[in-house]
């Protein structure tokens, strides 16, 4: 029971007084800024429609059958279990080519924890959102199997006892944590099994007991370039994921903790708050780890209710905003390198999409913020579904808006031989296991959060088809969301409740909205619509959405469109060539080659819809002709064209 112990200590602490006005540090605590919007149980939420289908989808493909296309890094390494790293490891299989040099091999060892961690995030979420029994049955079962490898101190994690907590340089001790405890968290909301939530409050009690807060150094390195170390910040997403859970505010605490001893680290790294402050400093770091460190940025400024480090929140914001791609994607491939977002020659990582899109709901939970609900969209919608293969299941572990080869390098460049990134695969295993797993997050992450409440009601946070169920002060109620968005701009949401229940329904209105109609009366405030009233078992709300097509000019004064939160692409008729076949039968990795390849420019002609999801627009091939296109939303494109010169 000492973890026990630890934990009711922790929580007994008084919390810090109020910072006087000399008081200088930005992380010392002011007063916990509580969240807009209380986020639901995972599982709460569920898909309908397209949603559902291509979770469904991926359940059948690589997020289904990962270990099978990568049996050594997930079945045959039981890196939590018997197979934990020790002093005697120096080389294992994880997917890479690293070239045989052992001090270059150690930085590798953690990976296979992140590859099995947020593979089994991704699939434990999917068996939940889509109720398929085998696929619970298959996740309870590695549940039961993580849940024996807990010792009796509490420790969950990828080293044995000669190795855990004592580092000085590349280690992946709160990484592996991380990404294990968020798979066991969403199992938890969903089965309600309390032995699950005791494991993870263990496991986290353990970790604040030998990194104990403001006495000692988690992230000390005598090397600033650690990728696992850095990924560890994340350990945040469990601590206050655990705060929603108990009400325990040492976990916010500790949270705070966790991100000062990062900042003061010798580390590249993009999010330490000097860095975030220096108005000349850009972004430069892993891009992944730029933008997942958003969440622990808005955890510590959110923990602390510092005024500093919720300035800083915002200036990190700036920052990201510079990356940001005409599809919402944040660039980085996989370095940032100081280059601002394009659409041709930054690609960026679909790691990245997942962080940078679960950085953008979790700011939407915590400030209430209609702009988070947009950027989500527009990322979730365009970069995350432009970069799936949308006839196999594949997905590109690189991609840019301006696709116009799927070759290995970016663009059809091959002066790089060992870049392979820009291609289609389910593994990507010549390079790295980890845009996959990911791959199998994202849509149950921007699931999660199609819905969220506030002290008034229900609200609809990220639109698209779903239903949620929860209670209401006592009464059962779902809620079902009946559109085809984004693909059409209609909606209607069903009230289901056994009697009458009184709440507002608040319903997020996009930014691109030209104007609305809805068959109830209702008022705007901060971005949202709301309806309050005493609602009857089965009313219904209607509500239509109007838009035009927008041409939009990014940082080069190129031209792009986009149709509600769609970005619009021109198709570039594509020839697959598979590259490998599986033993698992179906799955392949693909190039593709463009059937030719003609660059168009524009010169303000009129665009207009010429069908569902089908847009015409003049353009001028290189010889200045002009050709009458159809362009349709990217995120059902291969090989395209987003962006257009001036003629």
């Amino acid at each position: 029971m000492k973890w026990l112990t630890i934990l009711l200590v922790l929580t007994a602490f008084p919390a810090p007084p109020p910072a006087t006005k000399a008081t200088k540090s930005p992380f010392t605590f002011i007063a916990r800024k509580p969240e807009a919007l209380e986020p639901l149980p995972f599982g709460a939420v569920r898909p309908e429609g397209w949603l559902m289908a291509q979770v469904r989808s991926n359940l059948r493909g690589l997020t289904g059958h990962l270990d099978s296309l990568a049996p050594d890094l997930i079945i045959k390494d039981d890196i939590y279990g018997k197979d934990r790293l020790t002093k005697d490891i120096k080389k294992k299989d994880v997917g890479v080519l690293a070239g045989g040099d052992p001090a270059t091999e150690v930085q590798y060892l953690w990976w296979n924890s992140e590859t099995q961690g947020n593979w089994r995030d991704g699939f434990i979420r999917s068996a939940i959102l889509t109720g398929d029994p085998v696929m619970l049955a298959h996740a309870k079962a590695y549940v039961r199997h993580i849940l024996a490898t807990q010792d009796p101190d509490g420790y969950l994690g990828i080293y044995d006892k000669d190795l855990r907590y004592h580092f000085d340089g590349e280690n992946g001790e709160l990484w592996s944590k991380t990404v294990l405890l968020r798979g066991l968290l969403a199992w938890y909301d969903y089965s309600h099994d309390k032995t699950v939530l005791v494991a993870v409050e263990k496991a986290v009690a353990d970790v604040m007991q030998h990194y104990p807060a403001d006495a000692s150094h988690p992230f000390y390195s005598k090397s600033p370039d650690v990728g696992g170390l850095s990924h560890g910040l994340m350990f945040t997403d469990i601590l206050e994921s655990l705060f929603r859970l108990t009400g325990k505010t040492a976990y916010l605490e500790y949270a705070l903790f966790l991100y000062k001893d990062f900042s003061a680290a010798n580390l590249h790294e993009d999010a330490q708050y000097d860095k975030i402050t220096d108005p000349n400093y850009r972004l430069r770091g892993h891009g992944v780890h730029t933008y997942e460190h958003l969440r622990a940025v808005a955890a510590a400024a959110y923990a602390s209710g510092n005024p500093a480090l919720l300035t800083a929140l915002d200036d990190y914001l700036h920052k990201i905003d510079q990356e940001i791609t005409p599809s919402g994607a944040p660039a980085g491939d996989e370095w940032i390198g100081e280059r601002p977002g394009d659409a041709t020659s930054t690609g960026y990582e679909y790691c990245s999409l997942q962080e940078g899109m679960d950085g953008y709901i979790d700011l939407l939970a915590k400030t209430g913020s209609v702009s988070f609900g947009d950027q989500a969209e527009r990322l979730f919608f365009n970069a995350a579904q432009g970069a799936r293969d949308p006839d196999a299941s594949c997905i590109a572990y690189l991609k840019t808006d301006n696709s116009y080869y799927m070759t290995g390098g970016i663009n059809g460049d091959s002066s790089h031989p060992h870049q392979t990134r820009y291609k289609y695969s389910p593994v990507h295993q010549d390079v790295a296991v980890c845009c996959a797993p990911n791959a199998g997050r994202i849509a149950p992450y921007f699931i999660d959060r199609m819905w969220m409440r506030n002290r008034s009601g229900l609200v609809a946070t990220l639109l698209g088809p779903c239903k949620v169920t929860t209670t209401w002060k006592g009464t059962p109620l779902t809620i079902r969301e009946k559109t085809t968005y984004p693909n059409g701009l209609s909606f209607d949401f069903q009230i289901i409740a056994d009697r009458p229940v009184s709440f507002t329904l608040a319903i997020r209105k996009p930014a691109w909205a030209s104007g609305e109609s809805l068959n109830c009366p209702y008022t705007e405030k901060n971005g949202y619509y709301l309806i309050t009233r005493t609602w009857q078992p089965g009313e219904q709300v209607h509500l239509r959405i109007n838009t035009n097509v927008i041409a939009h000019h990014d940082h080069i004064n190129d031209t792009y469109f986009t149709y509600g939160p769609q970005v619009l692409a021109l198709p570039i008729d594509a020839t697959p060539e598979i590259m490998k076949q599986y033993p698992l039968k179906g799955f392949f990795d693909y190039q593709y080659r463009p059937n030719p390849l003609t660059i168009y420019t524009y010169n303000g002609s009129p665009i207009k819809q010429a069908g569902n999801n089908r847009f015409e627009v003049t353009l001028y091939d290189p010889k200045q002709k002009r050709v009458l296109t159809h362009l349709k939303p990217m995120g059902q494109t291969i090989l395209r064209q987003v962006t257009f010169q001036s003629r």
